[in-house]
């Protein structure tokens, strides 16, 4: 008997499992490639938290490996006696959401742990400024963010209000591997859970709480008042939990016209008008473009389930057309006009720092150091770049400013400590109307950028390889890169090779060797001649490997060229 079959029989007749769980497991029993699929290992609970399918089994997002997980968090915070402090929760539309928030909530509960759970559906952001704002030890967002509706996730924070970091990631992870029995699990009821004062639900003071933040990074509160009666923006929710927010802001900092894309305002864990919430996805936008036409309006907006991304596009008065923008793009477009108008409007903090990742535009360093703000790069994930902030603050050394990932991720200030589309959002809107009291569009924003720095243009690969087998061919590829790296990609010369699982560099001309200075990742990074670069990144949350690269070129054509040249590169060497 296979380990997924003795697992699948231990689910059946075991009476901790519910009903509804075996009734699911029987009609898949004979499936023998489900039954693997299923039960052929624990659904990993990683540096992201969970994130799975939804279904019955080990490999499956459900309450029970949930509660497993969140055992796993009590048993860590009880260890590092925080256990007086709390737990905020909160949670997007997905489907099973509001079930695993509370599931969350009464485990914590049971473990003497005090949960704050919001009232209904938040966003991302908004938790990480509630953990902080609570004083809490910890937090759970319970969503998948921008995956598609089959799956749900689990992502765990710390005291400081980023995505849990070394060592607290590690010590989660080992305290969640070392449950082996669903028995050794704590819950109660909810109604226990509210009597013994563990269970307190949250929502309107928090809410206003974090509008109070957000419009403190607003700049120029008069230029939004002088063209609002003009100045159109049309946005879409993707069915998630920014629709509130996002209006809110808006309206209270005196956006007049805003339009919300009916058929996407509201919840729908189905996600029925969209093949993938993902604001990176051109065809998520259809019905936002056809109301942007009607509406004439400047900008599109759209942000993802749990409001931490932003995609954009944006009117080209020469083209009649909407331009979209990456999040390279869009990052670096709000960076730019923070920078700008912070230093003459005199708002910009000693010591300013701006914060990238390996992966993101190399656009930003020029734009970072052309105003003066120290850089730094750290791995990807927002998660670095939020605790970069907690050491500035502990070091008294740098005053955060401003961060992105290329992944439709940036934070403007430090309410919170995640990436955040309601602040982006505001951001956005903002430099938008500044530039159209000049008579510019934000397209045209953006080649002044190019004109200044350099056209920068960024693209990615994916190869997906799904199931244990898959899962070994992303692997084999990785040292295959790692151990034999490649000299050239096409027509670019590889300069130097970063390997941040050894935490080696290697100049290739010189074959002097470095240290990356980063953490350990299994990643493998190429900087090539001409500003130009590529990088490996197996996904950490989906079965996939990534290719990131970037190119610079002296015109949209010119850049458009060289991406085209080096993505042909980057398949041809890997074969795939």
């Amino acid at each position: 008997m296979s380990i997924a079959t003795e697992q699948l029989e231990y689910w059946l007749n075991d009476p901790y499992f519910d009903e509804a769980t075996k009734q699911e497991l029987l009609a898949i029993r004979n499936n023998e490639a489900e039954v693997e699929d299923r039960f052929y290992k624990e659904l990993e609970f990683g540096t992201g938290g969970l994130r799975g399918v939804i279904g019955a089994g080990t490999n499956r997002m459900n309450i029970y490996t949930v509660r497993k997980a969140t055992q796993g968090l009590a048993n860590y915070i009880k260890k590092n006696g925080g256990e007086k402090k709390g737990v905020a929760i909160s949670y997007d539309c997905r489907r099973f959401s509001p079930e695993f928030a509370d599931e969350t909530a009464r485990c914590l509960a049971a473990n003497g742990i005090k949960a704050y759970i919001f009232d209904e559906l938040r966003p991302t952001p908004e938790l990480s400024f509630a953990l902080r704002k609570l004083g809490c030890i910890a937090g759970v967002m319970v969503t998948a963010s921008h995956n598609p509706p089959e799956y749900n996730g689990y992502k765990a924070y710390w005291e400081d209000g980023a995505q849990v970091t070394p060592p607290h990631d590690t010590g989660i992870i080992g305290e969640v591997k070392a449950i082996t029995d669903f028995h050794d699990v704590k819950t109660m009821s909810k109604e226990d859970a509210i009597a013994a004062g563990l269970y307190e639900v949250i929502g309107k003071e928090i809410d206003d709480a974090y509008m109070v933040e957000l419009k403190k990074q607003c700049i120029h509160p008069e230029v939004i008042k002088e063209v609002a009666d003009d100045f159109r923006i049309v946005y879409t929710p993707f069915h998630g939990t920014g629709n509130k927010p996002v209006r809110r802001i808006l309206n209270e900092l005196g956006f007049k016209n805003v339009y919300v894309v009916p058929e996407q305002e509201l919840p729908d864990p189905d996600f029925t008008t969209l093949d993938y919430p993902n604001p990176e996805d051109p065809k998520a936008f259809k019905l936002a473009l056809e109301l942007a036409k009607e509406k004439k309006a400047d900008v599109v907006l759209a942000t993802d389930p749990d409001a931490d991304r932003l995609g954009i596009y944006a009117y080209d008065t020469k083209s009649g057309e909407y331009v979209q923008f990456t999040g390279n793009m869009s990052g670096m477009l709000v960076a730019e006009y923070i920078l700008e108008e912070r230093i003459k409007t005199g708002t910009m903090p000693a010591n300013p720092a701006f914060v990238t990742t390996i992966v993101t535009t190399n656009m930003a360093k020029p734009v970072a150091e052309s105003h003066g703000l120290h850089y730094i790069e750290v791995l990807t994930g927002f998660k670095y770049i939020g605790e970069q902030i907690k050491l500035f603050e502990q070091n008294n050394s740098y005053n955060y400013v401003f961060g992105l990932e290329e992944s439709y991720g940036c934070l403007a200030g430090t309410h919170a400590r995640d990436k955040d589309a309601v602040v982006a959002v505001q951001m956005l809107c903002e430099l938008a109307a500044f530039y159209k009291k000049q008579g510019k569009t934000v397209w045209d924003a953006m080649l002044d950028m190019y004109e200044k720095y350099g056209y920068y243009k960024e693209g990615q690969y994916s190869i997906t390889m799904k199931g244990i087998e898959g899962a070994k061919e992303i692997a084999a590829l990785m040292e295959k890169l790692r151990n034999n790296p490649p000299k050239t990609f096409g027509d670019f010369k590889v300069e130097e090779f970063r390997d941040y699982k050894t935490g080696e560099t290697l100049n290739i001309a010189t074959g002097e060797k470095g240290k990356t200075g980063l953490p350990e990742s299994n990643v493998l990074y190429f900087a090539l001649d001409n500003d130009a670069w590529c990088c490996a990144r197996p996904s950490g949350t989906e079965p996939k490997i990534k290719f990131y690269m970037g190119v610079k070129g002296t015109s949209l054509e010119d850049a458009k060229n060289k991406e085209d040249q080096l993505t042909e590169a980057v398949k041809a060497v890997i074969g795939k």
